[in-house]
């Protein structure tokens, strides 16, 4: 199977100023309850990024848990074993997350299993979408995480 156009990617996000226009309905108060508003405007922006072709798997954010992807892909729910996600083929287990929150912060998977650092199309994926949203929680009010074409 061959791709005509590139897929969707997080380049094509922007978070949303309310001049902009306001949200629909149904997802107006979705994320009403989280205190940091940058988080609940990027949980959000992702939502409908998702509805439109962006990958699940390369969030920065999860809308199960409503918080930074970092801060909850050592969750269980996130090991994905159909898709290699947070799995070890080599000697079928879960691997392991080490999370380092401290500016600049670190993501690191490992398998205790064979101890060998395991390196999948898909585990690097979780290294990605934890890796920028270590930075996306780093990156205070500037909107920079999500660049806007010009076409």
């Amino acid at each position: 199977m061959v791709l005509r156009t590139s897929p969707p990617s997080r380049a094509h996000l922007r978070l949303l100023a309310e001049a902009d226009a306001a949200p629909p309905a149904r997802r107006r108060d979705l994320y009403a309850e989280i205190a940091d508003r940058r988080l609940a405007a990027i949980l959000a922006a992702e939502d409908v990024a998702e509805e439109h072709g962006l990958s699940a798997h390369v969030r920065t954010t999860c809308y199960v848990h409503r918080c930074w992807v970092h801060q909850c892909v050592s969750d269980p729910m996130h090991v994905l074993i159909v898709t290699g996600h947070r799995w070890c083929r080599r000697c079928d287990r879960t691997v392991d997350v080490e999370i380092d929150e401290t500016f600049p912060g670190s993501v690191e998977l490992s398998c205790d299993g064979c101890g060998v650092p395991p390196d999948t199309a898909a585990n690097r994926e979780v290294l990605l979408a934890c890796r920028t949203s270590l930075r996306a929680m780093h990156g205070g009010e500037a909107s920079t995480l999500y660049v806007v074409p010009d076409c």
